[in-house]
């Protein structure tokens, strides 16, 4: 038996034990990813600048996302140092009144000072007069976030046993604002990197709609689905996304070691996972804008 006729065989009893439908969809898959391949051959140099000012976009969103993070993690750490101090009246049981302020919400902690201990602290470390103690008790009040501090404080101002509360309202406001002020900017960013992404692809996917009419209007005649001459064009957004967020994986990397030495420098510990939630996400904004910018693309310029 001749070589032709050994393949020929055993060719067909392949296709024999193959399902006809499988066959089908893999030869769709096939050639949809050879269209995919074409087009971004077709657009020849101007993939390496779709691609490269796609990686500078996303860079300058991963750092300022990565940022946000530290940020987040040196203000809850600054936080955690802000407690409510609240002196008691001589009056009160300062157990029972400790007690009830425990079951605020919010409220993660409650610590008495009593008077005693405040006034040895006092004497040991300023030289005052030998006096009965004029200090009353205080509790150390720790909140959960520092953005609830001042409604924890408001609520324990009503209690009748405190005599006077205080705490540092001034560097949790400015810290507050500054918090929202990086959130603001970070959403800012992510709808710049939107608005740029689409804008490129969508003038990237457009090139190759107008060098394939004629090609993709013999295909609409020969009855092809319009979901094969999307997809692929959907598919090439998507790919010069993925690329673009790898290409800017190498600064950032650096950006997030630059960060971690920071944190090590103040004793802050840096977030849990920081690095791996910030490249997952620019993956997914990446990928996401590239295939809605493709879509856009395809919905506006070829009616299909």
């Amino acid at each position: 038996m001749s070589d032709e006729s050994t393949k020929a065989l055993i060719k067909k009893k392949v296709k024999a034990h193959i399902p006809k439908d499988w066959l089908k969809e893999l030869r769709i898959v096939y050639r949809i990813s050879l269209e995919t391949i074409y087009g971004i051959k077709r657009t020849g140099w101007i993939n390496l600048a779709i691609i490269t000012t796609m990686a500078a976009i996303l860079t300058i969103f991963g750092s300022l996302f990565r940022f946000t993070l530290s940020l987040n993690s040196f203000v809850h750490e600054l936080g955690n140092v802000l407690e409510i101090s609240v002196y008691v009246k001589s009056d009160t049981n300062t157990e029972n009144l400790a007690k009830e302020i425990r079951q605020l919400e919010h409220v993660e902690r409650v610590k008495i000072i009593p008077k005693e201990k405040s006034w040895s602290d006092l004497k040991r470390e300023f030289d005052v007069p030998n006096i009965e103690n004029p200090l009353p008790d205080t509790l150390h009040v720790k909140v959960d976030k520092p953005e609830n501090i001042n409604a924890v404080f408001t609520k324990i101002k009503t209690y009748n046993g405190v005599e006077d509360l205080n705490y540092a309202q001034d560097i949790a406001k400015k810290m507050q604002f500054f918090n929202n002020v990086i959130h603001t900017i970070t959403l800012v960013v992510v709808i710049l990197v939107a608005i740029l992404t689409i804008t490129i692809i969508n003038n990237t996917i457009q090139l190759v709609i107008q060098s394939r009419k004629e090609e993709i209007e013999i295909m609409r005649l020969m009855g092809v689905s319009n979901w094969y001459i999307k997809i692929p064009l959907i598919m090439q957004g998507a790919i010069y996304g993925f690329l673009g967020a790898l290409i800017s994986l190498v600064p950032l990397n650096a950006v997030n070691n630059g960060l971690i030495n920071v944190h090590k420098f103040f004793m802050v510990p840096a977030p849990v996972l920081a690095n791996n939630t910030v490249i997952l996400v620019l993956f997914i904004i990446a990928v996401g804008f590239g295939a809605g910018g493709s879509m856009l693309s395809i919905k506006k310029h070829l009616q299909v």
